[in-house]
C-alpha cells in the first residue's frame, strides 16, 4: 500500500510541470521524491531538433507521449516546445535496457527517425535531448543527479544544443541576471553540466547566453522564478546562425524535478 501511495504521489507531481519557451511553471514545495521506484525510471525528453514537428516518442514499440512534441522557430513566436509527455515533466519507464523511437507521424515528413537503446537504472531520473536537424536527428541522454536541498536554494545546470550547420557551435557562458554574474563558463556544444547550488526566488532573475569570453549576447530569457528545492536546466538551443525569420535561437528554462 505504501509503495502504491508513493508512486501515485510522484506521478501526480510529474503531471504538474509544464515547460514554455522562456518561463517555468513550478511545483508545490510539499511534493517529495518517491522513496520506492524499485522497477521504474523517470525519463524526460527535451526536443531541440531544428524544424521538428508532429513528433511522438515510443518505448519498446509503444507510443508513450500523450500529445505530439513540436518545435517552431519564427521571428514572431520564437521557440515553443512540449515535454514528454506534453502535460508533465517525465514518464515512468520500466528499468533495464529499453528501445526508444522518436519520429514524425506525418506521412510526407522528411524527418529521419531516431532509434536508440538506453539502459535505465531503477529509481533513476533521465533527460534525453533530441538535437541537430530533421535530416540528421541525434540524441544525448543524461542521468539527472537530483538532490533536494535542506535549505531554500534550488539546483540549476546548463546545456548547449544550438545547431550551427557545418561550423562548430561556439562555447557559451551563462549569466544569471538576478545575481548579475556568470554562473557557467565555456559550455560547449552538446555539453550538459552538473547541477550547482543557486538562490531561489531572486528578484529580476533570468538567464543570458553569451559567446564564451565575450560580451556578444546570443539569447536571453524573460523573467524566471526558480522555486526552492527544485532542479532546473537552462539550455541554449535553436539555430546558432539565426540567419532568417524561420531560424532563430533561444535560451529556455525547464524543470527536472
Amino acid at each position: 500500500m505504501n509503495r502504491l501511495i508513493n508512486t501515485t504521489k510522484l506521478f501526480t507531481a510529474l503531471l504538474l510541470g509544464v515547460m514554455t519557451s522562456s518561463c517555468t511553471k513550478t511545483f508545490d514545495e510539499k511534493i517529495v521524491l518517491a522513496n520506492d521506484m524499485s522497477s521504474n525510471s523517470v525519463v524526460q525528453v527535451f526536443l531541440s531538433t531544428v524544424g521538428a514537428s508532429r513528433n511522438y516518442m515510443h518505448v519498446d514499440g509503444k507510443v508513450v507521449t500523450g500529445a505530439l512534441l513540436n518545435t517552431t522557430f519564427s521571428a514572431t513566436t520564437g521557440y515553443t516546445a512540449s515535454l514528454f509527455p506534453a502535460i508533465g515533466v517525465g514518464h515512468f519507464v520500466p528499468s533495464g535496457l529499453r528501445s526508444f523511437l522518436l519520429r514524425d507521424t506525418l506521412s510526407t515528413t522528411t524527418q529521419a527517425q531516431l532509434n536508440f537503446a538506453q539502459n535505465l537504472e531503477a529509481g533513476a531520473y533521465y533527460t534525453t535531448f533530441a538535437y541537430d536537424t530533421i535530416t540528421a536527428v541525434k540524441q544525448k541522454t543524461v542521468r539527472n543527479a537530483i538532490t533536494v536541498p535542506a535549505d531554500n536554494t534550488c539546483r540549476i545546470r546548463f546545456a548547449n544544443f544550438a545547431y550551427n550547420g557545418n561550423a562548430i557551435t561556439p562555447a557559451v557562458d551563462i549569466i544569471s541576471l538576478g545575481k548579475n554574474e556568470i554562473v557557467a563558463t565555456n559550455v560547449r556544444y552538446t555539453d550538459v553540466t552538473d547541477y550547482i547550488v543557486h538562490p531561489s526566488l531572486l528578484s529580476g532573475e533570468g538567464f543570458q547566453v553569451r559567446e564564451s569570453g565575450t560580451s556578444n549576447i546570443l539569447a536571453t530569457t524573460a523573467a524566471t522564478s526558480l522555486v526552492p528545492k527544485r532542479s532546473y536546466t537552462i539550455v541554449y538551443r535553436g539555430s546558432h546562425r539565426a540567419t532568417s525569420g524561420t531560424s532563430t535561437r533561444a535560451v529556455s528554462v525547464f524543470i527536472n524535478y
